[in-house]
């Protein structure tokens, strides 16, 4: 009597990244939405003066955030850094199943908050300011606009033909990419940022 063969694969770190950086090509039309609308509101935030409650409420953030983070050291402010990235980049992905209505407005937020800081530097500093914004978004950029363009796709699943399956398939693949590749680069960002932060002190 034929005995049948298990049908088991071998957990690998190699393939599981393949296969998120192959989801990743296939969403790239939902990134890109994703960058647009990010960089859209950078520049209203940018070249449109905030309104009065906005601006108050802004400063009020920016200031709270400096308060909080100013006697941490720089483990503690990396692991501080850390830890706000992936949990923001988390419910980027996951609340995007609400029709994808959290990461549209948390894109929206983000472009406009940056643009908003830009301009601060800009005028407290001149042009030249922005420059010292740039280490800190080499890869904390991307891996926010692959969550949130990712977090958009999930919002489309009660759109497919086959509700149940794509919502399986999109979120277990959007899993793999936010632990294979998300979280990687926001590590390498946290020690960055939180590097140059201790050295700007």
């Amino acid at each position: 009597m034929a005995v049948k063969k298990r049908n088991t694969k071998k957990f690998s770190i190699v393939n599981e990244y393949k296969k998120s950086w192959e989801y990743i090509k296939n969403s790239r039309k939902f990134i890109y939405i994703a960058v647009g609308i990010f960089f859209f509101f950078v520049l209203v935030g940018l070249f449109i003066p905030a309104p009065g409650f906005l601006y108050s409420q802004l400063m009020t953030f920016i200031k709270n955030l400096l308060a909080e983070t100013k006697d941490m050291s720089q483990l503690q402010l990396i692991s501080y850094i850390i830890s706000n990235n992936v949990k923001s980049t988390f419910l980027g992905i996951f609340l995007g199943i609400f029709l994808g209505i959290f990461p549209l407005m948390s894109t929206i937020a983000n472009g406009y908050v940056l643009g908003f800081v830009s301009l601060l530097s800009i005028n407290n500093g001149g042009i030249l300011q922005l420059w010292r914004l740039l280490p800190h978004g080499i890869f904390e950029m991307p891996a926010m606009f692959i969550s949130l363009g990712l977090g958009l796709k999930l919002g489309v699943f009660p759109f497919q033909k086959n509700k149940i399956k794509s919502f399986q398939e999109y979120l277990l693949n959007s899993l793999r990419v936010f632990f294979f590749v998300v979280v990687p680069l926001l590590l390498i960002a946290g020690i960055i940022e939180g590097t140059l932060m201790i050295l700007v002190k």
